[in-house]
């Protein structure tokens, strides 16, 4: 044990556990194991917890370091947790506990003082270089802690498609945390880029989920923060996605002007990769374009989406909430479309899209089917138009009726003639009005 300490510059308690190759997951596993077979009660444990402890932020209760002495094989001094009490188990077996914690151990390893007689300069430098090599060696994650990381990201960007973005904030929260803590300490470098590109793909989600629940300065600092994440990750496609993704924001709520900096952005970013996410920068500078009336640039921006989606190979499965998928293309194509006025082509879009989301539940069908509504209202079906809004909004599930909806089935009002506002116009504002959860 001393060894990996010395080497990885962890705590004992924590190189006891990689000494035996175990994950947190598997050490909490072990223990309750131990508990059951001694006819235990076993403490309130999960893996967060022991990865506290390990980390010394927390320490562990004295009948739960008795335990961890016991699955350790070892004393409290043996796990780095001895101090200024003792504690008799029932088999008379005495072990020292702690009578405070200790303060954490230094992120770096400190260079030793070079040994007398010699070269001086020489010794200085081979103690500074196993210093540096320790440094190098230390870390607080194994592979299979960041593989149990990938793991729940992967689930939360799945859940993400389909649960409300108030259940999902909790969910998103509490494992960004989970992932800040090991970001705060010394990881090798190819962690340390993994840790700040799942903080980026966190943030984001974080951001897109308070965007559509209509919390707009939270939304805006969160996708800040995904930004800078994403740029710490070096990651060109991650940096070229969060800015794509943060543009949403003033697309749905304004100043347009700040949506076309970020697509353009974006797009300069990809540098014309064929990649879905590049497709998506392309299709977003489309709808963007098309809705300040660049119609020449929307229709240039339309063209290149199309072409490098051909081009692409997906990353991901449909269900899941960082992919790009064909039906996500056709959304972003008919936004692009009904501003351009071509409905024909919108329609097309609409219906492609509509297919491919079997249920036809959640957001983004609302959202194309909205759009069918504004392109009745250009064809003058105007009391069509208006059926069709509020049937899309009162079928919804409640829990998905969130302001992004709302701003967009307001947009329906806005674009309609006020000499031709049905009154089915003046019910779908009042419905628009209620808070939620009274409709």
């Amino acid at each position: 044990m001393s060894a990996i300490v010395e080497c990885c510059g962890v705590s004992r308690l924590r190189a006891h556990r990689l000494g035996r190759g175990w994950t947190r997951e598997r050490a909490v596993a072990e223990l309750v194991s131990l508990c059951s077979l001694s006819g235990i009660d076993r403490p309130n444990l999960d893996a967060e917890q022991l990865g506290a402890w390990e980390r010394r932020v927390r320490m562990p209760r004295a009948q739960t370091i008795d335990l961890l002495c016991r699955l350790y094989e070892t004393d409290t001094q043996g796990l780095g947790l001895a101090g200024g009490y003792r504690k008799e188990d029932s088999s008379g077996l005495a072990f020292l506990a702690p009578a405070e914690p200790r303060l954490p151990a230094p992120r770096f390893a400190a260079a030793p003082a070079p040994p007398r007689g010699g070269d001086p300069l020489d010794s200085l430098a081979r103690s500074h270089r196993r210093a540096i090599e320790r440094t190098l060696a230390a870390t607080t994650l194994t592979s299979g802690e960041l593989e149990s990381l990938d793991s729940k990201l992967l689930t939360l960007r799945r859940a993400y498609v389909s649960d409300p973005p108030i259940v999902m904030l909790t969910r998103l929260l509490t494992t960004l945390e989970e992932v800040r803590q090991y970001s705060e300490e010394r990881q090798p470098a190819l962690v340390q880029v993994r840790l700040s590109e799942m903080l980026a793909v966190l943030s984001t989600l974080t951001a897109d989920a308070l965007m559509k629940l209509g919390r707009k300065e939270q939304a805006r600092d969160w996708y800040g923060t995904a930004g800078s994440a994403a740029d710490d990750s070096g990651n060109r496609d991650l940096r070229t996605r969060v800015r794509v993704q943060a543009a949403m924001l003033p697309f749905y709520y304004g100043p347009l002007e700040e949506a076309a900096a970020l697509t353009h952005e974006a797009v300069l970013l990809n540098r014309g990769r064929p990649t879905a996410t590049g497709a998506f920068a392309a299709a977003a500078d489309a709808r963007v374009r098309a809705h300040r009336g660049d119609d020449e640039g929307a229709r240039a921006a339309i063209a290149q989406a199309r072409d490098l989606f051909e081009r692409s190979r997906p990353t991901a499965p449909g269900d899941d909430a960082w992919a790009f998928p064909y039906r996500r293309l056709q959304l972003y194509l008919s936004g692009a479309h009904t501003a351009l006025g071509d409905t024909a082509q919108a329609g097309r879009a609409q219906d492609e899209a509509l297919r491919l989301y079997p249920d036809r539940t959640g957001i983004d069908p609302a959202l194309l089917r909205l759009e069918q509504a504004m392109c009745l209202v250009k064809q003058r079906s105007v009391s069509e138009a208006f059926q069709l809004a509020r049937d899309t909004y009162l079928t919804l599930p409640e829990h998905h009726r969130t302001q992004i909806l709302g701003a967009r089935a307001a947009d329906i009002i806005k674009i309609t003639p006020e000499n031709v506002r049905p009154r089915a116009a003046r019910e779908l504002g009042e419905l628009l009005a209620l808070p939620t959860g009274s409709t």
